[in-house]
């Protein structure tokens, strides 16, 4: 259910389902956009709560008006993602954005090996955030670092998985689901999981169930955000 327009102005939290190919910002300027062309105001405070990458779809929450003083309250809460991992190749991405760079054998991967694998990443971890991604370095996006084929180092971090279970195998693909604390990178996930299993993996898709206590199921359709 979309709040009224008044309410929205004054202050709303809003969820969507950002699809496929969509940047956050792209969806924060739609709804900017939608709400000035609907109210005829020139200055709406609109912010998003968590970045997804362009080839993820699923929650990203929106706030607006008074609501975006709470926008870091809401980064901060637990995430959950579903997706697919592709064993036994990688890309420098961890991801589609790039071609595939590696192959590596599967043959010896078994379902208790995939399964079992996931133990590893349970709890508080360290995790090196992918070449291609918003972190900045000096100043500079990482990934802009690597569309110019510059090597960087990129520090690791904490994060805590308090979930990792693979749903289903149908090799090379398996399905998996993950509940992770701010700032996991599935991607980087993927890349771990990989070499843990004696492979490679790269990501191939990734939808964000849930932000805290905002879920798909209660998504706003992009498309029928209108007055």
């Amino acid at each position: 259910m979309i709040p009224n327009l008044e309410k929205i102005i004054e202050g709303s939290v809003l969820v969507f389902n950002k699809p496929y190919g969509w940047t956050s910002f792209d969806l924060v300027k739609k709804v900017r956009n939608t709400i000035r062309k609907a109210s005829g105001l020139k200055k709406i405070k609109v912010g998003h709560a968590g970045t997804l990458d362009p080839l993820a779809t699923g929650v990203l929450v929106i706030c607006t008006g008074k609501k975006t003083k709470i926008i870091e309250e809401i980064q901060n809460r637990e995430k959950e993602y579903t997706g697919s991992f592709f064993l036994g190749a990688t890309t420098p991405s961890f991801d589609l954005e790039t071609e595939i760079d590696n192959r590596f054998p599967t043959d010896h991967l078994t379902e208790e090996i995939i399964k079992q694998a996931t133990q590893k990443f349970i709890g508080v971890i360290d995790q090196t955030p992918p070449i291609f991604s918003a972190v900045k370095i000096q100043g500079k996006r990482a990934y802009e670092y690597a569309r110019e084929g510059k090597e960087v180092k990129i520090e690791s971090k904490k994060v805590e998985i308090k979930k990792f279970v693979i749903e289903k195998i149908n090799l090379p693909e398996v399905d998996f689901r993950v509940i992770c604390s701010k700032g996991t990178y599935i991607r980087s996930l993927a890349r771990d999981f990989g070499n843990e299993i004696n492979s490679g993996a790269h990501l191939v898709s990734l939808c964000r169930t849930r932000v805290g206590e905002y879920k798909i199921e209660e998504s706003i359709d992009i498309n029928k955000f209108v007055f």
